[in-house]
């Protein structure tokens, strides 16, 4: 009818709340229920149109978690963990993403978001003491406190190679996949990266493929993930007890469970270092990691951890220059993010698939046809980016923030992210990170740690508006004095050695800084508990 206006379905965020959430991933969901639970007006505003964050985003095939699925849970609930069953010892994309729907069905989560709508701008009132923040569909949001949410792999990072637009085939992101599913079948299919999601991509693709062509610019270490079904006998032991069960994850220094070697992989009989990593290659899983007390410590003994590994792929790859080329050298074992495998390294058996070297034959252009190298050109009718995420920093520098005396976010952080305990950064008030740089986030088991922030924020926001408190500012000199700490730890390891999205040395021109903290899962905690029993020690609260 001529005149009529359209009716926007979007749920359409209020005005004004005392807490804004951004993001709809694990984080933001729980905060989004537990400030519910406190009573407080609070909204979640989401960029995709449903819940799940990463794992709404990555469908690619074979998309799967690196923690244990009874590890990689909620433990707020204990009916939640009664009812819940998994099925699979590392769970697929699809079963978390069931996980997190049934999580935000049973609390009644969903229509506190607001979905279809990402945050561009959020500037500090420092007469009012609360921001505005404003969004891509026009929405103007003035909230007390501002809880960011946005994940830690959340900003798909596109390659640097010339000619991208120009091929004439499809393409597509593994971060950003098709939700009805991609068929590859009788096709000839580039894959370019081959980190976690194109390790684990690649043996589908070449199910499917007529003909797979993986260009490889640095080789990752990877264990067998030995991926079963769950036994029932075991999951009801655990159910039965898993309070004490995730209380002994959160002392853990990865917020696993974990076994902690604690001899040393130098001095340990070489007979009994050889089984001791032949059964973590048994048993699968990135346990190994920790079987001797130096191998993030001391280069020679993480040798050891990585020429047993580079053993194994010469055991399971046929040809031998393709195992020399699958094989990491250059960095040690386990700085860059440990992959767990199922069938990798066995798919370049397969007389469909090639790699192709691009540290020996450097890719020089994506052509209309295909991919040119600086020794041929490779014909493709598809072509799979596994390239990625501008981590930990990207999705919260996307967003214009404007602190204290309307100093910008990306201008603070400019030679990289500077917090105080990961929560927070001096001159932003009233704006906390989950899992920010600075917290052992991404190299933990990132529930625990999610976890752990939301209580200690939501925590600290209910305390405020108990106590008649407006405003908390991280001090300064806590912030610097943190920031030094979180790289003497890192500092004292292996890490920093790798050019690992760690320090966001795939993204050209990000500064090179260590963002997670080292320290341990179980430090960490105890440090925030007694910041906070310390009246907040390191904020300046008013």
């Amino acid at each position: 009818m001529a005149g009529q206006r359209s009716i926007d379905p979007r749920r359409r965020p209020p005005r004004e709340v005392d807490v804004l959430v951004v993001g709809a991933g694990f984080s933001g969901l729980y905060a989004l229920h537990r400030l519910r639970e406190a009573e407080r007006a609070v909204h979640l505003v989401e960029a995709a149109d449903d819940v799940g964050g990463v794992w709404y985003w990555n469908r690619y095939p074979g998309a799967r978690c690196d923690i244990e699925s009874v590890d990689y849970c909620y433990s707020f609930s204990d009916e939640l963990i009664q009812e819940w069953d998994w099925t699979e010892r590392y769970p697929a994309q699809p079963e978390i993403l069931r996980y997190i729907n049934h999580v935000v069905d049973r609390f009644g989560l969903r229509d506190g978001i607001t979905f279809g709508t990402r945050v561009t701008a959020a500037a500090f009132d420092e007469e009012a003491d609360t921001w505005t923040v404003e969004t891509d569909r026009g929405d103007a949001v003035t909230a007390r406190h501002v809880i960011m949410a946005t994940g830690q792999l959340s900003v798909a990072k596109l390659p640097e190679i010339p000619g991208l637009d120009d091929f004439a085939g499809e393409f597509h992101h593994t971060g950003n996949w098709p939700h009805e599913g991609v068929d590859f079948t009788g096709r000839r299919v580039g894959v370019i990266g081959t980190g976690s999601s194109g390790m684990q991509s690649i043996p589908h693709i070449a199910e499917q493929a007529e003909e797979l062509t993986v260009f490889q610019r640095t080789p990752h270490f990877a264990m067998p993930a030995r991926n079963r079904p769950l036994d029932p006998d075991h999951v009801a032991d655990l159910k039965s007890r898993f309070a004490e069960y995730r209380e002994q994850a959160r002392d853990h220094p990865g917020g696993t469970h974990r076994f902690l070697g604690r001899e040393s992989a130098l001095e340990v009989d070489p007979e009994v270092l050889r089984e001791t990593f032949e059964g973590h290659w048994r048993t699968g899983g990135p346990d190994i990691q920790a079987s001797f007390r130096d191998l993030t410590t001391d280069r020679a003994a993480n040798e050891k951890a990585a020429e047993f590994v580079r053993s194994k792929i010469r055991e399971v790859v046929d040809d031998p220059e393709v195992a020399e080329a699958l094989s990491p050298k250059g960095y040690p074992f386990g700085t860059k993010r440990l992959v767990l495998e199922i069938d990798y390294f066995t798919t370049f058996n397969r007389g469909n698939v090639r790699l192709v070297d691009t540290l020996a034959t450097p890719i020089e252009r994506i052509t209309p046809g295909g991919v040119r190298t600086s020794e041929q050109e490779y014909e493709l009718d598809a072509l799979v980016l596994a390239t990625g995420f501008d981590a930990m920093t990207g999705a919260l520098l996307k967003i214009d923030f404007r602190g204290v005396g309307g100093v910008a976010l990306k201008e603070k952080w400019a030679a990289g992210p500077r917090t105080y305990l990961g929560l927070s950064t001096a001159g932003f008030p009233n704006l906390f990170f989950i899992a920010g740089p600075g917290s052992p986030s991404v190299i933990s088991n990132m529930l625990v740690s999610i976890e752990q922030h939301v209580e200690w924020v939501t925590d600290y926001i209910e305390h405020m508006f108990k106590n008649g408190l407006v405003r908390s500012e991280a001090v300064l000199e806590a912030e610097d004095a943190w920031v030094r700490h979180v790289n003497e730890v890192a500092d004292a390891t292996l890490y920093p050695v790798a050019d690992s999205w760690y320090l966001g040395a795939n993204v050209p021109g990000k500064p090179r800084v260590f963002m997670p903290y080292v320290g341990g899962v179980g430090r960490y905690r105890r440090i925030c508990t007694e910041v906070a029993a310390d009246d907040y020690r390191g904020f300046r609260t008013t």
